[in-house]
């Protein structure tokens, strides 16, 4: 193939040791490739809604879309992350040979808690957490999230007994302690230490060449267990393991159903001369549905309509389907906005220097006056989102920074003259106007929107809450306490959440998306 064939990959430590081992795989075979890590898709643009294409995993998505818009030629996946029905145009094109299935309990000092009645183990999975409690019942599980890195730290720092891993993504990325053990009698979650590449069906010449590196033992098993997931599961999050494997030209499953707390458990263990193989999966999930699997099902489902997180902005379908599957997600406009009435005579007038912080100021602008008849001569602006609106609705951008801070500070540097117009709201929160002052740049504002209050009564089971704007946290607080964790959009809202919130986490990009990523991580 005289083209480069580009590698599509999360760009967690993890993720870019199995893509380069997918890299060097193809380059060995001759092949020239090129590692392109995906991290938001925020910026991603498909012509149709995902849930049209079908497009359904938290830790896939952003792989996908880039697929289907031709950014990339092939995605490596963690398959265990892979939902079992794949988007429409998108294929299985390879699964490489698997690592260890297993499940590894990480201690500290030494294993006698095991046969204590008092113990604490970290995990954020809910499979993990009800095999612990099925053997363990008198033990607490807390909750464990976060990369490898962050988890084995967390260990260290808290009073915990231990915590469980996959043996395979810490081996893989060499952070396996040596007080660690595997879990031989845990059940891991299907498909659990296998990787999966996936490609477009469209194209032939990559899904030839993928498919050189393939291990069949290993796509055999793995696709009995995925085929035993998707006909249990029902489109629900459940406590569910699954493992296969040959032996003896046979084919071993073992399969399991439990109630979160672990009360629960309903169990099935079969065997098939192999090539007699393809209904093990349906026919094992059949056996537990049989007895009892389908009312477990039902109770898990209605338990998971719990919220855990509430967004201060109304989110739409497409931004609510990329969350993870642990996470229920409800919104709500905290905010109103309206425009306000701009004296034609300072649109229409010649300003050397406009400063727009958000959207809402643009359509303020746009509100009052065609575009054609402004006359500003440079635009300042913060956010891309802002800037990409800006230049779409009335001109060229001169400059854009990513916070009100940041441009401040970038004025005052860099300015022309030493006079700024400031379209702004009347509740306008940032330092911008103060750093200019402070500077002795004059700052005009004009009020181009009002912000109105509109916060409701949260419940206080939520876990976390999503902001985008100072605003948002202030009308937040007016009918809620600063409970949980306060996800935010950009430094600037940060800083007023931290004055309330103990635990406030920033978004790497100011997009909803990236703060949908931010709430993800937390539940990885």
């Amino acid at each position: 193939m005289s083209k480069t064939i580009r590698i599509g990959t999360r760009d967690s430590e993890l993720a870019l040791w199995q893509a380069k081992t997918v890299q060097q795989m193809l380059e060995n075979l001759g092949h020239k490739t090129q590692l392109v890590p995906v991290k938001s898709t925020g910026d991603l643009v498909l012509n149709k809604p995902l849930y049209e294409l079908g497009i359904t995993g938290i830790f896939t998505k952003t792989l996908d879309i880039a697929m289907l818009n031709h950014d990339i030629d092939i995605a490596v996946h963690s398959l265990k992350d892979v939902p079992t029905v794949l988007p429409k145009g998108i294929t299985q094109a390879a699964v490489i040979k698997r690592g260890n299935i297993n499940d590894t309990l990480v201690f500290k000092n030494n294993e006698e808690f095991l046969s204590q009645r008092n113990a604490v183990i970290a995990t954020g999975s809910l499979r993990r957490r009800a095999q612990w409690l099925n053997r363990f019942p008198t033990h607490t599980i807390v909750g464990l999230r976060g990369n490898v890195n962050s988890r084995l730290q967390k260990l260290e720092d808290n009073d915990w007994n231990g915590a469980i891993f996959a043996a395979a993504g810490i081996g893989r990325i060499g952070l396996r302690p040596e007080n660690a053990i595997n879990l031989d009698w845990m059940i891991p979650a299907p498909a659990q230490g296998a990787v999966m590449i996936t490609a477009l069906e469209e194209d032939t010449e990559v899904r030839e060449i993928c498919a050189e590196l393939n291990h069949e033992e290993t796509e055999i098993c793995t696709s009995i267990e995925r085929t035993f997931l998707n006909r249990l599961e029902g489109g629900c999050t459940a406590p569910i393991g699954a493992l296969a494997f040959i032996k003896n030209e046979e084919v071993h499953f073992k399969g399991v159903l439990l109630s979160k707390d672990g009360s629960k458990k309903i169990e099935v263990s079969r065997k098939e001369q192999l090539g007699k193989h393809v209904r093990l999966g349906i026919e094992s999930a059949d056996y537990i549905i049989e007895r009892g699997g389908k009312r477990l099902m039902d109770s898990i489902k209605r338990e998971a309509t719990n919220v855990n997180v509430y967004s201060t902005k109304a989110l739409t379908n497409a931004q609510l389907d990329l969350f993870h599957n642990d996470v229920k997600a409800e919104s709500n406009d905290f905010i109103q906005i309206s425009t306000n009435r701009i004296k034609p005579a300072i649109l229409k007038s010649k300003i050397q220097n406009v400063v727009i912080t958000s959207k809402n100021a643009v359509e303020a602008i746009t509100t009052n006056i065609p575009a054609e008849e402004l006359q500003f001569k440079n635009i300042y602006c913060v956010g891309r989102r802002t800037k990409r609106l800006v230049e779409q609705k009335i001109g060229k951008v001169t400059h854009s920074e990513k916070n009100a801070k940041a441009l401040a500070e970038y004025l005052v540097e860099h300015i022309e003259g030493t006079e700024v117009t400031y379209f702004c709201s009347d509740l306008r929160l940032d330092d911008l106007p103060s750093i200019l002052n402070d500077n002795n740049i004059i700052v005009n504002e004009v009020e181009a929107y009002s912000t109105k209050y509109n916060s409701e009564k949260v419940t206080e089971t939520v876990e976390g809450i999503m902001f985008y704007s100072p605003s948002t946290v202030n009308s937040y607080l007016q009918q809620n306490k600063a409970n949980g964790i306060a996800y935010c959009i950009g430094e600037t809202t940060a800083k007023v959440a931290k004055q309330h919130f103990k635990d406030v986490r920033v978004a790497k990009v100011p997009t909803v998306e990236s703060v949908i990523e931010l709430v993800n991580e937390n539940y990885i």
